[in-house]
């Protein structure tokens, strides 16, 4: 049996990676403080997480813990691989209104690394972000898919987006040198707009749905920025099956995207919530709420290079979230 660490493992992410891993006999150790805001859920309540009982497989364990203690505590050394997802994050006001709160994820990655210098599991699976590429390939007058070889630590890296941005950055480089000083495998995937049924509303898809769902007046649905910023929607269930596709096939900290290569429009993505609800309506923005970037999807060809494709449709996304959500 496979021994696997997965730090921030209550949050969005983290639920649906733990199912697979727990489905295919894992021993899954869950480290998460859940923090207000971040969306992550207590596996210990009633009724547990949205979609599955972590607690019905007698392969899971859950430490109600900052990993950073965790990392103080625990000096298991049999881990076969570590998967950190643990950051302080919440969709785009949390990135644009609470930089230092989000700053914090640099504090949380040293005592990552350290505690792998020390107890070296066999594998790292570091979660990055889209946000790390720079903003000028993201902007209104000049906007193209992202690539991973934009990001070099060789020559001049750009301007990431927000503290979020630098502090996945800094990730990523510290896996460069764990692997390079120390022998640490691991691969850093940059996750583009994930997405899923039980997401927190914090984020942008689940909040439209619930706006659509929850609108009396059915002829104006409200989004976020003018609406025509767009984004590289990839379902989280593809975001999961690209990385245990692609975890073994890397381990000197490379990146990976995990991405559709397709920009959708807010408002385009608001109209098809729309109609799945059945109704058509005007969508309109919001001047008054944070837009980041203007546009930013992942190219997908070194993923297609190690034998990923994403295979859900935003169509059939929004359909699967409408389903849940209006149960």
């Amino acid at each position: 049996m496979h021994k696997a660490l997965v730090t921030g493992g209550a949050g969005f992410v983290g639920r649906h990676l733990i199912k697979r891993l727990l489905d295919e006999g894992y021993e899954v150790h869950c480290v998460d403080n859940l923090m207000q805001g971040t969306g992550a859920i207590d596996p210990r309540r009633a009724g547990q997480w949205p979609l599955y009982s972590p607690g019905d497989y007698q392969n899971f364990r859950f430490h109600a813990e900052d990993c950073r203690d965790y990392f103080r505590r625990v000096k298991d050394d049999d881990f076969d691989y570590a998967f950190h997802l643990a950051a302080v994050v919440g969709g785009r006001w949390m990135i644009e209104n609470r930089p230092l709160a989000v700053a914090d994820d640099l504090s949380i990655d040293s005592h990552y690394w350290q505690w792998a210098a020390e107890t070296k599991p066999k594998k790292t699976i570091c979660f990055s972000s889209s946000a790390a590429y720079p903003v000028a390939y993201q902007c209104r007058e000049n906007f193209v898919l992202l690539k991973e070889e934009m990001i070099s630590f060789e020559r001049d890296l750009g301007m990431p987006d927000m503290s979020y941005g630098w502090a996945k950055l800094t990730h990523e480089f510290l896996a460069k040198l764990a692997y390079e000083k120390h022998g640490i495998k691991s691969v850093s995937y940059r996750p583009f707009s994930g997405y899923g049924e039980d997401q927190d509303d914090s984020y942008p898809f689940t909040g439209i749905c619930k706006r659509a769902l929850s609108l009396e007046d059915k002829s104006v649905l409200h989004v976020w920025g003018d609406g025509n910023q767009m984004r590289d929607f990839i379902h989280i269930e593809d975001c999961i099956q690209g990385i245990l596709m692609t975890m073994d096939k890397i381990d000197n900290g490379d990146a990976l995207n995990l991405s559709t290569g397709i920009f959708t429009s807010f408002k385009t993505l608001a109209t098809m919530i729309a109609k799945e609800c059945g109704f058509v309506l005007e969508v309109c923005g919001m001047s008054d709420k944070p837009a980041g970037v203007f546009a930013r999807a992942g190219d997908t060809s070194k993923q297609k290079a190690y034998g990923f494709c994403d295979k859900i449709s935003l169509e059939d996304g929004v359909r699967r979230a409408i389903r849940f959500l209006n149960l």
